[in-house]
């Protein structure tokens, strides 16, 4: 009877919406003509510290003067959230316009929709839950008919201001994603670009904007509060707490670079110069009936073709990691052509999702033996590893999404190496060709590598496998997976029969 009451609202006619184009007088559109051939190439900053990172963010909306649009699989109800939100809410009032498209599978209900009540924003909710939004639990079961189309999500994640800058790449919005937690944090990167990279970018958004996946909030989530009560309650969400303290930053990030703000305030921005295309899958995808529709509009099918024309070497991080048969023949094929192949993933222990490192763990033998050469995050390495910048009581888990070809050529977006990335998810991804950005993204991948990562290889008998670790003084061998406990092996066991792979 549940399933019987839960249906979506009809779409109604909406005029189409585009991205804007920036005034003469924007800051921003000033500085980026001030930084470089903006008409030719693109800039690039890689940006893999999370303070830096959220700093970033807010520093762009402090000083956009005509558009902010963001499109996100998160955004939390916490410190870091409501720090956007507050900062986005600011923008509006002093004349911004801000679309703001989410993911519904975690929607902060409250939140979105207090600030899609003021003036100048517009929130939109892709692929959304129908009703009875109470808990995730009730959205659940309100929609169990209707669980082929709400079991794809949209996992982009894209911030662009002014249509002249913008960041992507696997951060969404959240403490964890920031180095903000108390608890876990995620190593992760993304990156600022600007020039002509950013007009594609704008487009992507704009086809996910209107696309008729993207519903009104106030169409989804309805309770007859008044436009006032719901700015009042913003108000006091995001105006009270500790997100109203700054966002503190050490000196320099992990690559020497200034804070963002400084470089904006000096007019001109310390960038890598390239050339790049971006591409994102068809918002359709979220109502494709079988694993090959969806499969031919994946972003992963591009970014395959392009592993296969290495030439030399193949540097990728990917946080779950699960190649399937195709993806493994794909790989072996590269290391007949001699394609030094490297892969950093979590270990069971860090993996927010322990079942996705069940459907690694079948592959990775086969992996070894094709001369593979594979890492495995440490939760408690990264942690301990001061250049990562994690808080000292945190685990550290893998979340960047990247990949270098031939020390040329970079991929980052928000797509993992998974049957879910390629099948259910819709993805946003860039591939740069600039040799200086390849070689601050190898730097990157080489920290987490080296310092906090397990090397995994076969044993003595050939067949058995061990994790390295080393800490610049000794190596320490393990013959059984790190930093496990018993009761995650039973748990990781029990239900690891009962969740198809084609689901990881």
């Amino acid at each position: 009877m549940l399933c019987a009451c839960g249906f979506l609202p009809t779409q109604s006619d909406r005029p189409y919406s585009a991205a804007r184009r920036a005034a003469d007088d924007s800051v921003l559109a000033r500085v980026v003509n001030a930084s470089g051939p903006v008409e030719t190439q693109t800039g690039f900053r890689l940006m893999p510290d999370g303070f830096y990172s959220l700093d970033a963010r807010v520093q762009l909306i402090d000083r956009a003067r005509d558009s902010l649009d963001l499109q996100y699989y998160l955004i939390a109800d916490d410190r870091s959230g409501r720090l956007v939100m507050r900062s986005l809410r600011n923008a509006a009032l002093r004349g911004v316009h801000v679309r703001l498209l989410i993911d519904d599978l975690y929607t902060a209900d409250a939140l979105v929709r207090g600030l899609g009540a003021f003036p100048n924003v517009e929130v939109r909710l892709f692929n959304p839950f129908c009703c009875a939004r109470g808990s995730a639990a009730a959205k659940l079961i309100a929609s169990l008919g209707d669980v082929r189309r709400l079991n794809h999500r949209m996992h982009n994640k894209l911030f662009i201001a002014d249509g002249v800058s913008a960041i992507m790449g696997g951060r969404n919005i959240a403490d964890e994603y920031f180095e903000r937690s108390a608890t876990s944090n995620f190593v992760d990167m993304d990156v600022l670009v600007i020039g002509t990279v950013v007009r594609r970018l704008a487009t992507l958004f704009d086809t996910y904007w209107n696309s008729p996946h993207a519903y009104p909030v106030d169409a989804i989530i309805s309770d007859g509060a008044t436009p006032e009560a719901l700015r009042r309650g913003f108000d006091r969400q995001v105006d009270e707490g500790a997100q109203m303290l700054a966002v503190r930053l050490p000196p320099v990030d992990l690559l020497g670079h200034g804070p963002l703000g400084r470089d904006l305030d000096f007019g001109r921005l310390d960038l890598a110069w390239g050339t790049a295309i971006a591409f994102a899958d068809p918002p359709g995808k979220v109502m494709a009936t079988s694993a090959d529709e969806a499969r031919s509009m994946s972003v992963q099918m591009n970014i395959m073709d392009w592993f296969a024309k290495a030439k030399r070497e193949l540097l990728i991080s990917s946080p779950y990691f699960v190649p399937g048969r195709l993806g493994l023949q794909d790989f072996d094929e590269l290391r007949k052509r001699d394609i030094k192949i490297t892969i950093l993933t979590n270990s069971l222990a860090a993996n927010d999702v322990p079942l996705v490192h069940v459907g690694y763990a079948r592959y990775r033998v086969a992996l070894l033996r094709a001369g593979v050469d594979l890492y495995e995050l440490s939760p408690s390495r990264s942690r301990d590893d001061e250049r990562l910048m994690l808080p000292g009581m945190s685990l550290g888990r893998l979340h960047a999404k990247a990949a270098v070809m031939d020390q040329s050529t970079v991929y980052i977006g928000s797509m993992n190496l998974d049957p879910r990335s390629d099948t259910a998810n819709t993805e946003l991804g860039m591939l740069a060709e600039c040799p200086e950005l390849a070689d601050q993204v190898i730097e990157v991948l080489d920290i987490s590598k080296q310092r906090s990562a397990y090397h995994v290889r076969f044993a003595a008998d050939g067949t058995s496998l061990q994790w390295l670790a080393g800490n610049g003084r000794e190596q320490i061998v393990l013959d059984s997976e790190p930093e496990v406990t018993p009761a995650m092996t039973l748990r990781t066991l029990l239900l690891a029969p009962f969740v198809p792979e084609q689901l990881l």
